[in-house]
């Protein structure tokens, strides 16, 4: 008997060892390193990437030798007629026009031929923009991985004060249910009235409700942060971090300057883009030049199986030489297109203006409200440490029989409250230190 009942705990034990293994833990700086590697939106800006790497080869394709091979056998068993004056053909009455039928039933035409472009400014020109094209989707990658960054720490963040905030709802919970059970003793003795534990019925059950939506909350948060992870909302996830006040310690204030902003690294790719677009746009002025051979043979045969015997019924043919191409004139086109992508560049140096004032704005806006975030936790720290003092003064007095009932209600209620007003501002705080790493360009 005890043997079985060992080895029933032993094989529970070992259930349980394997499902705590499959327990994914993961601190901050794992959960952001992790989504860094799984995230989809980062996935795909990756891709964007091989994409960009794609076109760069693709336009560099352009520029080599281009060969293809053609094959045409036709049965061309309507032949076309030419009309010739009938001297030229003996026994025709004179003056007058015969028709006569020119070519082979089958016919056959086999080539190779290649091109080398020598010069073309447009392929140099985009060869180069698409270079640049890869440069800004290298840069839209680091910014979506900016942006995941933001995400992940938020979204981490919002777990922590959820979990924090229900396992002090707990707390209280507990706290009300010995106080209501204290209370219904003290009616059944006869030193309390049946209002004084109706009071404290409502506060319980008010109470049972918050904890209910703490837990929803508390799902929804670790759902939307195994979301910004890219694993399985199924999968178990373990947050190693702890709430910390020392955590608002480590904010750097040094401004890195404009360039720490991808936004603004992602605007000068953009000026260079535009500008090679002005410049492809001028070089089609210049004159292109290339290289061309051919290869081949064709044939002529009344029977169609004739074609297929190369030795007597095909003959060879081949040319290469040099082919220029010289724009002269297009109806001012280009000129007309030039000026509306100068008009799109000056838009883009408008936006250097826009984009710094926004980052000046943003910078001064983050931090003051980084800054106010934390004095109004640390004074809601305070109210609720205070809080906390009264509420159990209170308690005691009434248990003493020096106070009443209401008076410890009052005191949880106000209690409650605080601990409500500290847990949004610790949250609004940790929220605004993210954005304030952001701001400055110091996130990722």
């Amino acid at each position: 008997m005890y043997k079985k009942i060992i080895s029933t705990l032993s094989l529970s034990f070992l259930v349980l060892f394997a499902i705590a293994q499959d327990v994914r833990q993961m601190s901050l700086q794992e959960a952001i390193d992790y989504a860094l590697t799984h995230n989809q939106n980062i996935l795909n800006t990756q891709l964007d990437i091989e994409v960009a790497e794609g076109v760069v080869k693709e336009n560099i394709a352009t520029g080599l030798p281009q060969i293809n091979a053609n094959l045409d056998l036709a049965n061309n068993f309507a032949l076309p007629v030419s009309f010739l004056p009938s001297e030229f053909i003996p026994g025709a009455p004179p003056g007058e026009q015969v028709a006569v039928e020119f070519g082979t039933r089958f016919s056959g035409n086999a080539s190779v031929g290649a091109t080398q472009m020598v010069f073309d400014g447009v392929f140099f020109v985009g060869l180069e923009a698409a270079k640049t094209y890869k440069e800004l989707s290298t840069k839209n990658h680091i910014k979506t991985k900016i942006d995941v960054v933001e995400a992940v720490s938020k979204a981490y963040y919002t777990v922590l004060v959820n979990r924090l905030t229900l396992e002090l709802i707990e707390k209280n919970f507990g706290r009300l249910d010995t106080l209501l059970q204290e209370t219904q003793q003290m009616y059944k003795s006869g030193f309390a009235e049946k209002i004084d534990v109706n009071r404290v019925q409502v506060q319980f059950n008010n109470m049972r409700v918050n904890q209910e939506n703490s837990y929803k909350m508390l799902s929804i948060s670790e759902s939307l942060l195994k979301f910004q992870l890219g694993i399985k909302i199924s999968e178990e996830l373990e947050l190693t971090d702890k709430l910390d006040l020392d955590m608002f310690s480590d904010v750097d204030y040094t401004d890195a300057g404009y360039q720490s902003r991808v936004e603004y690294s992602i605007l000068q790719t953009q000026e260079q883009l535009a500008l090679l677009d002005i410049k492809r746009t001028k070089v089609e002025y210049l004159p292109k030049v290339d290289l061309y051979a051919t290869l081949g043979a064709i044939a002529g045969t009344g029977v169609g199986a004739n074609l297929f015997n190369i030795g007597n019924e095909w003959f060879d043919f081949g040319l290469a030489g040099v082919r220029m191409s010289v724009p002269i004139f297009d109806g001012l086109r280009k000129h007309r297109v030039i000026q509306q992508k100068k008009a799109k560049l000056e838009i883009v140096h408008n936006n250097y203006d826009l984009l710094e004032n926004s980052i000046n704005l943003e910078i001064d806006q983050k931090q003051t409200e980084y800054e106010n975030s934390v004095k109004i936790m640390n004074v809601q720290l305070e109210n609720m440490e205070l809080s906390k003092e009264v509420y159990e003064i209170t308690k005691e007095k009434y248990q003493a029989g020096v106070g009443s009932n209401l008076e410890v209600i009052n005191a949880d209620a106000d209690y409650k409250e605080a601990q409500t007003n500290f847990f949004v501002a610790l949250y609004n705080a940790l929220i605004a230190k993210v954005d304030y790493k952001k701001s400055i360009g110091k996130l990722l």
